[in-house]
Protein backbone atom coordinates (compact mmCIF):
# COMPACT_ATOMS: atom_id res chain seq x y z
CA UNK A 1 0.00 0.00 0.00
CA UNK A 2 1.60 3.77 -0.63
CA UNK A 3 0.30 6.41 1.63
CA UNK A 4 1.06 10.30 0.82
CA UNK A 5 0.79 12.22 3.76
CA UNK A 6 0.60 16.23 3.21
CA UNK A 7 1.99 17.44 6.69
CA UNK A 8 0.44 21.13 7.14
CA UNK A 9 0.97 23.87 9.88
CA UNK A 10 -2.69 23.32 10.65
CA UNK A 11 -3.94 20.29 9.20
CA UNK A 12 -2.56 16.97 8.25
CA UNK A 13 -4.26 14.85 5.04
CA UNK A 14 -3.23 11.41 4.25
CA UNK A 15 -4.65 9.60 1.22
CA UNK A 16 -4.46 6.30 -0.15
CA UNK A 17 -4.51 4.66 -3.94
CA UNK A 18 -8.00 2.94 -4.03
CA UNK A 19 -7.13 -0.03 -6.71
CA UNK A 20 -10.93 -0.97 -7.00
CA UNK A 21 -12.03 3.08 -8.31
CA UNK A 22 -8.76 3.76 -9.51
CA UNK A 23 -8.99 6.93 -7.77
CA UNK A 24 -6.87 8.26 -4.56
CA UNK A 25 -9.04 8.32 -1.28
CA UNK A 26 -8.37 10.39 1.74
CA UNK A 27 -8.31 8.36 4.93
CA UNK A 28 -9.57 8.86 8.38
CA UNK A 29 -7.93 7.72 11.06
CA UNK A 30 -9.82 6.91 14.34
CA UNK A 31 -9.78 9.57 17.05
CA UNK A 32 -7.32 11.47 15.29
CA UNK A 33 -9.39 12.74 12.20
CA UNK A 34 -11.68 15.72 11.92
CA UNK A 35 -15.02 14.93 10.22
CA UNK A 36 -16.99 17.96 8.40
CA UNK A 37 -20.06 17.63 5.82
CA UNK A 38 -18.82 19.75 2.96
CA UNK A 39 -14.67 18.69 3.32
CA UNK A 40 -12.89 15.51 3.72
CA UNK A 41 -10.96 13.93 6.78
CA UNK A 42 -8.45 15.83 7.93
CA UNK A 43 -5.64 15.23 10.99
CA UNK A 44 -5.53 18.44 13.08
CA UNK A 45 -2.04 18.92 13.33
CA UNK A 46 -2.10 19.18 17.54
CA UNK A 47 0.23 17.90 19.78
CA UNK A 48 -0.24 17.55 23.29
CA UNK A 49 2.98 15.89 25.33
CA UNK A 50 1.22 13.27 28.17
CA UNK A 51 4.46 11.81 29.22
CA UNK A 52 7.62 13.01 27.75
CA UNK A 53 10.06 10.13 29.00
CA UNK A 54 7.46 7.76 27.01
CA UNK A 55 6.69 9.39 24.19
CA UNK A 56 2.90 9.12 24.92
CA UNK A 57 1.36 11.54 23.25
CA UNK A 58 -2.50 13.01 22.67
CA UNK A 59 -2.65 14.05 18.88
CA UNK A 60 -5.09 15.35 16.05
CA UNK A 61 -8.38 15.34 16.96
CA UNK A 62 -8.64 13.37 20.27
CA UNK A 63 -6.47 16.66 21.27
CA UNK A 64 -9.84 19.37 20.59
CA UNK A 65 -12.69 16.67 21.96
CA UNK A 66 -10.69 16.36 25.38
CA UNK A 67 -10.03 20.06 25.70
CA UNK A 68 -6.74 19.94 26.04
CA UNK A 69 -5.91 22.82 23.81
CA UNK A 70 -7.19 25.31 25.94
CA UNK A 71 -5.80 24.40 29.06
CA UNK A 72 -2.87 27.19 28.74
CA UNK A 73 -0.40 24.52 29.95
CA UNK A 74 3.41 24.06 28.48
CA UNK A 75 2.07 20.36 26.97
CA UNK A 76 0.29 21.61 24.37
CA UNK A 77 1.73 22.11 20.81
CA UNK A 78 0.36 23.85 17.63
CA UNK A 79 2.02 25.41 14.35
CA UNK A 80 5.22 23.39 15.79
CA UNK A 81 5.83 22.38 11.76
CA UNK A 82 7.13 26.48 11.16
CA UNK A 83 9.39 25.95 14.00
CA UNK A 84 11.30 22.51 12.76
CA UNK A 85 14.16 23.28 11.29
CA UNK A 86 14.36 27.26 12.26
CA UNK A 87 16.25 29.40 14.61
CA UNK A 88 13.38 29.72 16.82
CA UNK A 89 13.12 33.01 19.08
CA UNK A 90 12.02 32.27 22.80
CA UNK A 91 11.71 29.61 25.34
CA UNK A 92 10.78 25.65 25.09
CA UNK A 93 9.75 23.89 28.12
CA UNK A 94 11.64 20.73 30.16
CA UNK A 95 8.71 18.60 30.51
CA UNK A 96 9.27 15.33 32.64
CA UNK A 97 12.84 16.02 32.92
CA UNK A 98 12.73 16.08 28.65
CA UNK A 99 14.20 19.51 26.78
CA UNK A 100 11.60 20.24 24.06
CA UNK A 101 12.29 20.60 20.53
CA UNK A 102 9.93 21.16 17.75
CA UNK A 103 11.98 18.69 16.16
CA UNK A 104 10.79 16.16 19.14
CA UNK A 105 7.35 17.57 18.87
CA UNK A 106 6.66 16.43 14.88
CA UNK A 107 8.37 13.37 15.16
CA UNK A 108 5.98 12.25 17.83
CA UNK A 109 2.90 13.64 16.04
CA UNK A 110 3.73 11.71 12.61
CA UNK A 111 5.05 8.71 13.99
CA UNK A 112 1.91 8.46 16.10
CA UNK A 113 0.07 8.42 12.70
CA UNK A 114 2.28 6.19 11.22
CA UNK A 115 1.75 3.40 14.22
CA UNK A 116 -1.76 4.50 13.89
CA UNK A 117 -2.05 3.54 10.12
CA UNK A 118 0.21 0.29 10.17
CA UNK A 119 -2.87 -1.18 12.43
CA UNK A 120 -4.94 -0.92 8.81
CA UNK A 121 -4.32 -4.64 8.00
CA UNK A 122 -3.14 -3.90 4.64
CA UNK A 123 0.82 -3.10 4.45
CA UNK A 124 2.75 0.08 4.31
CA UNK A 125 5.16 -0.28 2.06
CA UNK A 126 5.57 3.14 0.22
CA UNK A 127 5.41 6.49 1.72
CA UNK A 128 4.98 9.63 -0.37
CA UNK A 129 5.53 12.96 1.75
CA UNK A 130 5.07 16.41 0.50
CA UNK A 131 7.66 18.96 1.71
CA UNK A 132 7.06 23.22 1.34
CA UNK A 133 8.92 24.19 -1.85
CA UNK A 134 11.06 27.15 0.64
CA UNK A 135 12.37 24.03 3.15
CA UNK A 136 16.01 23.50 3.88
CA UNK A 137 18.23 20.17 3.43
CA UNK A 138 17.72 20.28 7.55
CA UNK A 139 13.82 19.85 6.95
CA UNK A 140 14.14 17.03 4.72
CA UNK A 141 16.62 15.18 6.50
CA UNK A 142 14.56 15.76 9.62
CA UNK A 143 11.61 14.02 7.58
CA UNK A 144 13.99 10.99 6.69
CA UNK A 145 15.16 10.45 10.23
CA UNK A 146 11.07 10.34 11.42
CA UNK A 147 10.17 7.68 8.78
CA UNK A 148 13.87 5.69 9.69
CA UNK A 149 13.06 6.02 13.49
CA UNK A 150 13.43 2.36 15.27
CA UNK A 151 9.90 3.85 17.55
CA UNK A 152 8.33 2.77 14.36
CA UNK A 153 6.37 -0.79 14.62
CA UNK A 154 7.07 -0.97 10.58
CA UNK A 155 9.99 -0.43 8.58
CA UNK A 156 9.31 1.80 5.11
CA UNK A 157 10.66 0.31 2.12
CA UNK A 158 10.67 3.68 -0.09
CA UNK A 159 10.36 7.16 0.99
CA UNK A 160 9.78 9.87 -1.69
CA UNK A 161 9.96 13.19 -0.81
CA UNK A 162 8.00 15.82 -3.02
CA UNK A 163 7.58 19.95 -3.46
CA UNK A 164 3.67 20.73 -2.11
CA UNK A 165 2.76 22.81 -5.24
CA UNK A 166 3.68 20.13 -7.58
CA UNK A 167 1.99 17.74 -5.90
CA UNK A 168 -1.38 20.00 -5.81
CA UNK A 169 -1.23 20.69 -9.20
CA UNK A 170 -1.46 16.80 -9.98
CA UNK A 171 -4.17 17.08 -7.50
CA UNK A 172 -6.16 18.79 -9.58
CA UNK A 173 -5.56 17.01 -12.56
CA UNK A 174 -6.90 19.94 -15.14
CA UNK A 175 -7.06 18.12 -18.53
CA UNK A 176 -7.07 21.31 -20.45
CA UNK A 177 -4.19 23.00 -18.75
CA UNK A 178 -0.90 22.34 -19.80
CA UNK A 179 0.84 25.55 -17.77
CA UNK A 180 -0.29 25.50 -14.08
CA UNK A 181 0.63 28.51 -11.58
CA UNK A 182 0.10 26.39 -7.96
CA UNK A 183 -0.79 28.64 -5.37
CA UNK A 184 -0.35 26.49 -1.40
CA UNK A 185 -1.82 28.50 0.98
CA UNK A 186 -2.14 26.80 4.44
CA UNK A 187 -1.56 27.71 7.90
CA UNK A 188 2.08 27.83 7.94
CA UNK A 189 3.69 29.05 4.75
CA UNK A 190 2.34 30.45 1.01
CA UNK A 191 4.05 28.60 -1.70
CA UNK A 192 4.11 29.14 -5.17
CA UNK A 193 4.99 26.80 -8.20
CA UNK A 194 4.67 27.05 -12.03
CA UNK A 195 4.41 23.69 -13.42
CA UNK A 196 4.00 22.96 -17.00
CA UNK A 197 2.95 19.08 -17.67
CA UNK A 198 4.64 17.16 -20.68
CA UNK A 199 2.02 17.35 -23.43
CA UNK A 200 3.05 20.77 -24.66
CA UNK A 201 6.65 20.60 -26.10
CA UNK A 202 8.85 23.80 -25.80
CA UNK A 203 11.63 24.37 -27.90
CA UNK A 204 14.83 24.67 -26.11
CA UNK A 205 13.88 23.78 -22.92
CA UNK A 206 15.75 20.74 -21.54
CA UNK A 207 14.17 18.46 -18.68
CA UNK A 208 15.49 19.59 -14.89
CA UNK A 209 16.13 16.74 -13.71
CA UNK A 210 14.53 14.35 -10.95
CA UNK A 211 12.55 14.65 -7.72
CA UNK A 212 14.10 13.20 -5.05
CA UNK A 213 13.31 9.61 -4.80
CA UNK A 214 14.77 6.84 -1.80
CA UNK A 215 14.59 3.15 -1.85
CA UNK A 216 16.77 1.16 -3.64
CA UNK A 217 14.73 1.10 -6.84
CA UNK A 218 13.80 4.19 -8.69
CA UNK A 219 10.49 4.87 -10.04
CA UNK A 220 11.42 3.53 -13.59
CA UNK A 221 12.27 0.26 -12.41
CA UNK A 222 9.06 -0.75 -10.81
CA UNK A 223 6.79 0.73 -13.44
CA UNK A 224 6.63 -0.44 -16.87
CA UNK A 225 4.26 2.38 -17.85
CA UNK A 226 5.03 5.24 -19.92
CA UNK A 227 6.26 8.50 -18.12
CA UNK A 228 4.36 11.70 -18.30
CA UNK A 229 6.53 14.90 -16.93
CA UNK A 230 6.16 17.70 -14.94
CA UNK A 231 8.48 20.59 -15.41
CA UNK A 232 8.87 23.17 -12.31
CA UNK A 233 9.49 26.02 -14.52
CA UNK A 234 9.17 28.55 -11.19
CA UNK A 235 8.70 28.53 -7.34
CA UNK A 236 8.73 30.74 -4.74
CA UNK A 237 7.72 30.69 -0.62
CA UNK A 238 7.60 32.43 2.47
CA UNK A 239 6.50 31.72 6.13
CA UNK A 240 3.34 33.21 5.52
CA UNK A 241 -0.46 31.51 6.26
CA UNK A 242 -3.61 31.57 8.35
CA UNK A 243 -1.70 31.65 11.53
CA UNK A 244 0.16 34.83 11.19
CA UNK A 245 -3.96 35.77 10.55
CA UNK A 246 -5.62 34.52 13.74
CA UNK A 247 -2.72 36.19 15.59
CA UNK A 248 -2.73 39.77 13.82
CA UNK A 249 -6.87 39.34 14.78
CA UNK A 250 -6.23 38.41 18.01
CA UNK A 251 -3.77 41.67 18.70
CA UNK A 252 -6.51 43.77 17.40
CA UNK A 253 -9.68 42.10 19.49
CA UNK A 254 -7.31 42.23 22.61
CA UNK A 255 -7.05 45.84 21.54
CA UNK A 256 -10.17 47.11 20.67
CA UNK A 257 -11.67 45.18 22.93
CA UNK A 258 -9.86 44.25 25.81
CA UNK A 259 -10.14 40.88 25.58
CA UNK A 260 -7.34 38.84 26.84
CA UNK A 261 -4.95 36.76 24.61
CA UNK A 262 -6.19 33.19 25.82
CA UNK A 263 -5.88 29.72 23.72
CA UNK A 264 -10.06 30.32 23.71
CA UNK A 265 -9.86 33.83 22.08
CA UNK A 266 -7.41 32.68 19.85
CA UNK A 267 -9.79 29.89 18.63
CA UNK A 268 -12.84 32.18 18.35
CA UNK A 269 -11.22 34.40 16.58
CA UNK A 270 -9.94 31.70 13.80
CA UNK A 271 -13.82 30.71 14.09
CA UNK A 272 -14.38 34.08 13.02
CA UNK A 273 -12.56 34.27 10.31
CA UNK A 274 -13.13 30.75 8.80
CA UNK A 275 -17.52 31.90 8.92
CA UNK A 276 -16.27 35.03 6.98
CA UNK A 277 -15.15 32.89 4.01
CA UNK A 278 -18.93 32.21 3.61
CA UNK A 279 -20.36 35.43 4.53
CA UNK A 280 -19.82 39.26 4.98
CA UNK A 281 -19.96 39.34 8.69
CA UNK A 282 -19.35 37.16 11.72
CA UNK A 283 -20.05 36.84 15.16
CA UNK A 284 -19.41 35.03 18.42
CA UNK A 285 -20.06 35.30 22.47
CA UNK A 286 -16.88 35.22 24.42
CA UNK A 287 -17.61 34.21 28.29
CA UNK A 288 -14.72 35.50 30.68
CA UNK A 289 -14.78 32.73 33.52
CA UNK A 290 -12.80 34.47 35.78
CA UNK A 291 -15.32 38.12 35.65
CA UNK A 292 -18.22 36.80 34.58
CA UNK A 293 -18.92 39.35 31.57
CA UNK A 294 -19.59 38.04 28.35
CA UNK A 295 -18.61 40.08 24.94
CA UNK A 296 -20.14 39.88 21.37
CA UNK A 297 -17.60 39.74 18.99
CA UNK A 298 -17.82 40.64 15.72
CA UNK A 299 -15.95 41.00 12.68
CA UNK A 300 -16.66 41.84 9.03
CA UNK A 301 -14.47 41.08 5.79
CA UNK A 302 -14.13 44.63 5.10
CA UNK A 303 -12.26 45.20 8.95
CA UNK A 304 -10.66 41.80 8.17
CA UNK A 305 -9.31 42.77 4.74
CA UNK A 306 -8.23 46.24 6.15
CA UNK A 307 -6.29 44.34 9.09
CA UNK A 308 -4.63 42.61 6.50
CA UNK A 309 -3.72 45.50 4.37
CA UNK A 310 -2.25 47.42 7.55
CA UNK A 311 -0.16 44.13 8.23
CA UNK A 312 0.88 44.64 3.98
CA UNK A 313 -0.08 41.14 3.40
CA UNK A 314 -1.25 41.75 0.45
CA UNK A 315 2.20 43.59 -0.61
CA UNK A 316 3.90 40.17 0.56
CA UNK A 317 1.51 37.94 -1.74
CA UNK A 318 2.46 40.62 -4.20
CA UNK A 319 6.21 40.02 -4.15
CA UNK A 320 6.08 36.13 -4.26
CA UNK A 321 4.37 36.37 -7.78
CA UNK A 322 6.17 38.56 -8.92
CA UNK A 323 9.23 36.42 -8.18
CA UNK A 324 7.38 33.66 -10.02
CA UNK A 325 6.64 35.31 -13.25
CA UNK A 326 10.00 37.39 -13.54
CA UNK A 327 11.47 33.51 -13.54
CA UNK A 328 9.32 32.46 -15.61
CA UNK A 329 9.53 35.50 -18.22
CA UNK A 330 13.73 34.36 -18.57
CA UNK A 331 12.55 31.13 -19.88
CA UNK A 332 10.12 33.08 -22.27
CA UNK A 333 6.64 32.56 -20.77
CA UNK A 334 4.80 35.13 -19.53
CA UNK A 335 1.27 35.78 -17.50
CA UNK A 336 -1.29 34.92 -20.08
CA UNK A 337 1.00 31.94 -21.40
CA UNK A 338 -0.69 30.23 -17.70
CA UNK A 339 -3.60 28.24 -18.36
CA UNK A 340 -5.33 27.67 -14.96
CA UNK A 341 -4.10 28.92 -11.41
CA UNK A 342 -4.77 26.24 -8.41
CA UNK A 343 -5.66 27.25 -4.87
CA UNK A 344 -5.05 24.99 -1.79
CA UNK A 345 -4.71 24.76 1.33
CA UNK A 346 -7.14 26.92 3.88
CA UNK A 347 -6.44 30.08 3.50
CA UNK A 348 -6.82 30.06 -0.12
CA UNK A 349 -10.17 29.70 0.55
CA UNK A 350 -11.10 33.46 1.98
CA UNK A 351 -12.51 35.79 -0.42
CA UNK A 352 -9.42 38.43 0.37
CA UNK A 353 -6.90 36.13 -1.09
CA UNK A 354 -9.46 35.27 -4.20
CA UNK A 355 -9.96 38.87 -4.82
CA UNK A 356 -6.39 39.77 -4.26
CA UNK A 357 -5.68 36.95 -7.20
CA UNK A 358 -8.26 38.60 -9.83
CA UNK A 359 -6.30 40.96 -9.95
CA UNK A 360 -3.61 39.06 -11.66
CA UNK A 361 -5.77 36.94 -13.45
CA UNK A 362 -9.57 36.45 -15.37
CA UNK A 363 -11.57 34.34 -12.88
CA UNK A 364 -12.29 32.05 -15.20
CA UNK A 365 -8.51 30.46 -15.02
CA UNK A 366 -8.75 30.20 -11.34
CA UNK A 367 -9.94 26.87 -9.57
CA UNK A 368 -10.18 26.59 -5.68
CA UNK A 369 -12.65 23.65 -5.31
CA UNK A 370 -10.01 21.03 -3.98
CA UNK A 371 -8.23 23.25 -1.27
CA UNK A 372 -7.37 20.14 1.06
CA UNK A 373 -7.20 17.07 -0.43
CA UNK A 374 -5.54 18.23 -3.96
CA UNK A 375 -1.73 18.05 -2.55
CA UNK A 376 -2.20 14.25 -0.91
CA UNK A 377 -4.06 13.18 -3.82
CA UNK A 378 -2.04 14.76 -6.26
CA UNK A 379 1.37 13.10 -4.48
CA UNK A 380 -0.42 9.94 -5.08
CA UNK A 381 0.01 10.30 -9.31
CA UNK A 382 3.91 9.47 -8.72
CA UNK A 383 2.46 6.25 -8.24
CA UNK A 384 0.32 6.21 -11.65
CA UNK A 385 3.24 6.60 -13.87
CA UNK A 386 4.33 10.09 -13.55
CA UNK A 387 7.35 11.13 -13.55
CA UNK A 388 8.34 14.75 -12.05
CA UNK A 389 11.49 16.96 -13.28
CA UNK A 390 12.67 20.06 -11.05
CA UNK A 391 15.79 21.97 -10.12
CA UNK A 392 17.82 23.53 -7.27
CA UNK A 393 15.73 25.91 -5.79
CA UNK A 394 18.56 27.46 -3.12
CA UNK A 395 21.86 28.15 -4.33
CA UNK A 396 25.07 26.84 -3.05
CA UNK A 397 28.21 28.84 -1.75
CA UNK A 398 31.98 27.85 0.16
CA UNK A 399 32.61 30.21 3.24
CA UNK A 400 35.90 32.19 3.11
CA UNK A 401 37.19 35.29 5.40
CA UNK A 402 36.16 38.95 4.52
CA UNK A 403 38.93 41.09 5.21
CA UNK A 404 36.85 44.33 4.75
CA UNK A 405 34.33 42.98 6.93
CA UNK A 406 36.77 41.11 9.59
CA UNK A 407 34.08 37.86 9.37
CA UNK A 408 33.00 35.10 7.74
CA UNK A 409 31.19 35.55 3.97
CA UNK A 410 29.78 33.11 1.51
CA UNK A 411 30.89 33.00 -2.47
CA UNK A 412 27.99 31.74 -4.42
CA UNK A 413 28.79 28.44 -6.47
CA UNK A 414 26.09 27.35 -7.51
CA UNK A 415 23.13 29.89 -8.11
CA UNK A 416 19.40 29.00 -7.38
CA UNK A 417 17.61 27.56 -10.16
CA UNK A 418 20.25 25.66 -11.75
CA UNK A 419 19.23 22.66 -13.67
CA UNK A 420 20.88 19.27 -12.95
CA UNK A 421 22.35 16.79 -13.28
CA UNK A 422 25.20 19.20 -14.38
CA UNK A 423 26.90 19.21 -17.74
CA UNK A 424 29.75 20.24 -17.09
CA UNK A 425 31.94 20.13 -13.62
CA UNK A 426 32.22 23.69 -11.44
CA UNK A 427 35.99 24.22 -10.65
CA UNK A 428 37.53 25.95 -8.18
CA UNK A 429 41.32 26.63 -7.37
CA UNK A 430 42.58 26.80 -3.40
CA UNK A 431 46.02 27.74 -1.70
CA UNK A 432 47.66 27.33 1.40
CA UNK A 433 47.16 31.00 3.46
CA UNK A 434 49.64 29.79 6.31
CA UNK A 435 53.57 28.24 5.66
CA UNK A 436 53.66 24.50 6.74
CA UNK A 437 49.70 24.14 6.33
CA UNK A 438 48.99 20.62 6.79
CA UNK A 439 45.49 20.59 5.44
CA UNK A 440 42.85 22.31 3.13
CA UNK A 441 39.19 22.75 4.80
CA UNK A 442 36.02 24.03 2.89
CA UNK A 443 32.69 24.77 4.56
CA UNK A 444 29.92 24.44 2.24
CA UNK A 445 26.46 26.41 3.34
CA UNK A 446 22.77 26.26 1.96
CA UNK A 447 22.00 29.87 0.74
CA UNK A 448 18.48 31.02 1.27
CA UNK A 449 16.87 34.08 -0.48
CA UNK A 450 18.12 37.52 0.17
CA UNK A 451 16.34 40.00 2.13
CA UNK A 452 14.08 40.36 3.14
CA UNK A 453 13.68 37.36 5.34
CA UNK A 454 10.65 35.73 7.57
CA UNK A 455 11.70 35.91 11.30
CA UNK A 456 9.58 32.99 13.50
CA UNK A 457 9.75 33.73 16.58
CA UNK A 458 7.47 33.72 20.46
CA UNK A 459 5.56 36.38 21.40
CA UNK A 460 4.74 34.92 25.01
CA UNK A 461 3.70 31.21 23.89
CA UNK A 462 2.43 32.38 20.96
CA UNK A 463 4.51 31.11 17.66
CA UNK A 464 4.71 33.89 15.06
CA UNK A 465 6.34 34.84 11.99
CA UNK A 466 8.01 38.54 11.44
CA UNK A 467 9.29 40.43 8.34
CA UNK A 468 12.83 41.43 8.98
CA UNK A 469 15.10 42.89 6.85
CA UNK A 470 18.95 41.11 7.19
CA UNK A 471 21.67 39.17 4.94
CA UNK A 472 21.03 36.00 3.01
CA UNK A 473 20.32 33.20 5.46
CA UNK A 474 22.80 30.03 4.87
CA UNK A 475 22.89 27.10 6.69
CA UNK A 476 26.06 25.40 7.13
CA UNK A 477 26.28 21.78 5.01
CA UNK A 478 29.66 20.13 7.13
CA UNK A 479 30.67 22.78 9.19
CA UNK A 480 32.19 19.88 11.95
CA UNK A 481 35.91 18.74 12.94
CA UNK A 482 35.64 16.06 10.22
CA UNK A 483 33.66 17.35 7.23
CA UNK A 484 35.41 20.79 6.90
CA UNK A 485 38.72 18.97 5.84
CA UNK A 486 38.98 18.07 1.78
CA UNK A 487 42.70 17.89 1.57
CA UNK A 488 45.90 16.73 3.77
CA UNK A 489 48.67 18.24 2.05
CA UNK A 490 51.82 16.15 1.61
CA UNK A 491 54.18 18.41 1.72
CA UNK A 492 52.61 21.34 3.59
CA UNK A 493 51.48 23.97 1.51
CA UNK A 494 52.63 27.63 1.36
CA UNK A 495 50.85 30.41 0.47
CA UNK A 496 51.66 32.09 -2.48
CA UNK A 497 49.98 29.39 -5.27
CA UNK A 498 47.43 27.36 -6.03
CA UNK A 499 47.57 23.95 -4.25
CA UNK A 500 44.30 22.34 -5.40
CA UNK A 501 41.25 21.98 -7.42
CA UNK A 502 38.56 21.14 -6.97
CA UNK A 503 35.81 20.55 -9.48
CA UNK A 504 32.07 20.13 -8.31
CA UNK A 505 29.51 18.34 -9.91
CA UNK A 506 25.77 17.75 -9.21
CA UNK A 507 24.32 13.83 -10.19
CA UNK A 508 21.22 13.27 -10.91
CA UNK A 509 20.12 12.77 -7.49
CA UNK A 510 20.72 15.91 -6.41
CA UNK A 511 24.10 14.97 -4.55
CA UNK A 512 26.76 17.18 -4.40
CA UNK A 513 30.02 15.54 -5.71
CA UNK A 514 33.64 16.89 -5.31
CA UNK A 515 36.92 15.94 -7.37
CA UNK A 516 40.36 16.89 -5.48
CA UNK A 517 44.01 16.79 -7.00
CA UNK A 518 46.95 18.54 -5.81
CA UNK A 519 48.36 20.38 -8.15
CA UNK A 520 51.90 20.32 -6.75
CA UNK A 521 51.85 16.02 -6.63
CA UNK A 522 49.39 15.55 -9.62
CA UNK A 523 47.99 13.05 -7.11
CA UNK A 524 44.12 12.48 -6.74
CA UNK A 525 43.13 13.20 -3.40
CA UNK A 526 39.22 12.97 -3.98
CA UNK A 527 37.12 11.14 -6.26
CA UNK A 528 33.86 11.80 -7.06
CA UNK A 529 32.99 11.88 -3.68
CA UNK A 530 29.25 12.33 -2.48
CA UNK A 531 29.24 15.03 0.16
CA UNK A 532 25.60 16.10 0.57
CA UNK A 533 22.21 16.36 -1.24
CA UNK A 534 21.04 19.68 -2.25
CA UNK A 535 17.19 21.06 -2.12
Amino acid sequence: MTIAIDFGTTNTVIARWNAATEQPEVVSLPGLSRHSSNSPPVIPSLVYVEDARAGAIAAGQQVRDRGLDLKGDSRFFQSFKRGIGSPVQGFLPHLDGVSIQFEQVGAWFLQHLLSTLTQVPLPLDSLILTVPVDSFETYRHWLGSVVESPQLPQKIEQVRLLDEPTAAALGYGVAAADLLLVIDFGGGTLDMSLVELSRRVTPGRNPLGFILKWGDKSFREESGQKLETANVIAKAGQNLGGTDIDNWLLDHVAKSHGLPKTPLTLRLLEKLKIELSSRPQASEVYFNEESFESYDVSLTRSELEEILQQQQFFKRLDESLTQVLQQARRQGLESPDIDAIVLVGGTSQMPAVQGWLQNWFPSQKIRCDRPLDAIAAGALQLTQGIKLTDFLYHGYGIRYWNRRKNAHDWHPIIQPGQPYPLDRPIELSLGASTPEQPKLELVLGEMGAEAPQTEVFFDGDRLITRQVNQDATVIPLNDSDQGRTIATLDPPGSPGSDRIKIQFRIDEKRFLRITVDDLLTSERLIDNQAVVQLS
